[in-house]
């Protein structure tokens, strides 16, 4: 049997204590791991404030319609009255009675007004879907451009730590080869600088990394101490369409529908505020008793009132109507030219960055690598210089940055572009399988 001691105990247990707390956390990490660009999608969908609130908004516009909808939008009125009479009489004692009447009234539209605001009411509520769907898909676009700009980070931070490293292991041999009188001090400063360089450099990526990590995680209403790694492809392809089929999309895209579907409530409104000039009839039927008792009488009396529009037009209604109107097809055209103008810019842009890519990646960057190799066994074989060397390195650094920057500019751009066009790959592959 094995005894412990009360001290021994605890130590036992802490020792314990740490060794689980260790494996979850990294059972925890582990679980957690990089997050992908669909899982980032996910979760910016789930929690996103502004998607929230832009569902919420749905409610209103139901409701609205729902009412609209009705059989009539006035209320049916129920009225009753109870009246006392007392009916002095010469010699006789005071005849006292009661009177009693129960009736309903109802207010009739004449003009076609429920038309009009059932017309409003339902294109309000397009609207507001269409404004989700373009919510959603602005969220998408935001998520995958600050996704990218974190990957895009992460491999820039790659690249100067190997270039850290190569510095580092020539300034490592450049003090060998001072010490042992074979190179000058001024080698040795070079090299010394060049790694200082390189671990500022590394420095200031890690502070920008930190940055977009942070945004992304506002981005998805991630914890506050959670700054989430990705994990993804940088692939500097266009979209797999052309730019008629994206100025088609454009016209298409929900911004532009929300916008429309507004301009015809705009109009439905003035429609209504016009046929608000005609007055409404109300109609009352009602039913009672009056009279002493002895000689009482029922009553059914049908009432017909109508208001007369001799003073007020309604001429502050229509004016606002037309107003709202007119500013709503302003925005319409105003936003629409915009788009489709943008979208030619980006595309524009978009092969110009290509082009650039595809220099970068095909003739300079394999060019580069063999020159980084060739220098490299030429100074192993002291046939050039630590400047020669550094120089040779500094310039595929400096073509590496280059090229994840125009990288990192086409993902943007193309982002961009198919926000703006309302295009998505996942649109194209529904759209040929529907004509399929």
């Amino acid at each position: 049997m094995l005894f412990v001691t009360p001290l021994g105990a605890r130590g036992l247990l802490r020792r314990l204590g740490f060794l689980a707390g260790l494996f979850l956390a990294l059972n925890t990490a582990h679980a957690a791991g990089p997050l992908t660009l669909n899982e980032a999608w996910r979760l910016a969908e789930s929690a996103n404030p502004v998607l929230r609130a832009t569902l919420a908004s749905q409610d209103a516009a139901q409701g609205q319609l729902q009412d609209a909808s009705g059989l009539l939008y006035n209320n049916p009125q129920l009225s009753t009255d109870q009246t006392r009479r007392r009916v002095p009489q010469a010699g006789l004692p005071e005849n006292r009675f009661y009177e009693r009447t129960i009736g309903i009234s109802q207010t009739f539209e004449i003009a076609g007004q429920a038309g009009h605001r059932r017309e409003a009411a339902s294109r309000e509520l397009a609207a507001v879907t269409e404004n989700i769907d373009e919510t959603r898909r602005q969220i998408r676009a935001e998520v995958e451009q600050r996704f990218s700009r974190v990957l895009i980070l992460q491999r820039r931070i790659d690249i100067e730590r190997e270039a850290l490293t190569s510095v580092n292991d020539a300034a490592n041999a450049v003090k060998k080869r001072v010490a042992a009188g074979e190179d000058s001090r001024l080698d040795g400063n070079l090299a010394t600088v060049e790694a200082e360089r390189g671990r500022n450099q590394l420095a200031v990526l890690g502070e920008q990394l930190l940055q977009a990590r942070a945004e992304l995680a506002a981005t998805l209403q991630l914890p506050a101490k959670s700054l989430p790694e990705v994990s993804g492809e940088l692939r500097a392809t266009p979209p797999d369409t052309s730019l008629d089929a994206l100025l088609v999309t454009a016209s298409q895209r929900p911004l532009l529908r929300a916008l429309e579907h507004r301009e015809q409530a705009a109009r439905s409104r003035l429609g209504l505020e016009r046929a608000s000039v005609f007055p409404d009839v109300t109609v009352g039927l009602s039913t009672g008793q009056e009279a002493p008792y002895e000689t009482r009488e029922k009553f059914t009396r049908l009432t017909v009132s109508i208001p007369l529009p001799l003073f007020r037009r309604n001429a502050a209604g229509i004016g606002k109507a037309t107003t709202e109107l007119t500013q709503a097809e302003i925005e319409r055209q105003s936003t629409e030219r915009d788009v489709l103008a943008r979208v030619r810019t980006l595309w524009q842009r978009l092969d110009s960055l290509q082009a650039r890519v595809k220099r970068l990646s095909d003739s300079v960057l394999p060019a580069l690598d063999e020159n980084r190799r060739l220098s490299a066994t030429a100074y192993r074989a002291g046939e050039i210089g630590l400047l020669q060397l550094l120089l040779v390195n500094r310039q595929l650094l400096d073509a590496r940055r280059d090229y994840l920057d125009a990288v990192g500019e086409f993902i943007q751009t193309r982002i961009d572009l198919e926000q703006t066009a309302g295009w998505s790959a996942v649109h194209a592959n529904l759209s040929s399988e529907k004509k399929q």
